[in-house]
């Protein structure tokens, strides 16, 4: 029996597009709990290789190594979902406009929805340690961002429905490398250099064009395609409505704090000269 919603304001739920199954709904759970799976090895994998590799991780204290080994899994969750997004959204024809006499916001994937899976497994993962942790590794904007990412991704896996634009903005998150390098460098006394610079400069550039201009084009994309988006469940497409917005939102504010962190490090460093 599929995944079924018989909650009043699900009316229109994902069940009634057929879309689950049970051998479906092994997979998704397969895909969430390898996501939760990779977390913890490259967890200790971090642990491990920077404990042998660098020698200022053996002078950080419990926190400071608890949050280097969190950004570690990080990092790998941000190249795998910014790859495989690149690849679903450019390089397949999943969603090219000629592919399938299907709307583009019912397609989907094995892949795609093993992809959606796996992070929502990251999520869940680093979600629980910011709470268990908290406010160390991150405030209630970090608890807000992964609450509506899960929330967005689940109803996309559940549904089929919207994957496209789950995809672009998990491409967004090809800036998170350049945000854990500042802070490795930053906690590792490397704040004046070079590296940590141009690091500064591409997380700038690279916030711009995957969390600013990427969003403007998928506002863009919704409107041009609005017909084919009134045609997910009702909860989904009101959700469509109002999470992307907020994490919009969210994303020019950190812009603004990047840009202002960014003008300040390339002053220090002019006059530093």
């Amino acid at each position: 029996m599929g995944i079924t919603f018989s909650s009043g304001f699900l009316a229109g739920s994902v069940s009634s597009y057929n879309f689950a199954s049970p051998s479906k709904e092994i997979q998704w759970l397969g895909s969430v709990f390898t996501g939760i799976i990779c977390c913890v090895i490259v967890y200790r994998l971090t642990a491990i290789f920077s404990s042998l590799l660098f020698m200022g991780y053996s002078k950080l204290n419990n926190a400071q190594k608890i949050e280097w080994n969190n950004r570690g899994f990080s990092t790998f969750h941000a190249l795998f979902a910014s790859f495989t997004s690149f690849y679903l959204l450019m390089l397949s024809d999943i969603f090219n406009d000629d592919s399938t006499e299907k709307l583009v916001v019912n397609r989907s994937s094995t892949f795609s929805n093993s992809v959606l899976g796996i992070s929502i497994g990251y999520f869940l993962t680093d979600l629980a340690m910011i709470l268990w942790r908290f406010p160390a590794l991150g405030g209630l904007e970090y608890v807000l961002h992964h609450g509506l990412s899960m929330f967005s991704i689940i109803q996309a896996l559940l549904s089929g429905q919207g994957q496209i634009y789950i995809l672009m903005v998990l491409f967004s998150e090809s800036t998170t490398p350049f945000v854990n390098l500042r802070w490795y460098l930053d906690i590792s006394g490397l704040k004046s250099s070079k590296l940590y610079i141009w690091n500064g400069v591409a997380l700038f550039f690279g916030w711009l064009i995957a969390r600013i201009l990427l969003f403007i084009f998928f506002f863009i994309h919704m409107w041009t395609h609005f017909d084919e988006v009134k045609e997910i469940f009702p909860f989904g497409f009101y959700s469509l409505l109002v999470v992307p917005p907020v994490l919009a939102m969210m994303n020019v504010f950190w812009f603004w704090k990047i840009a202002k962190g960014m003008v300040k490090t390339l002053s220090k460093a002019k006059h530093s000269k």
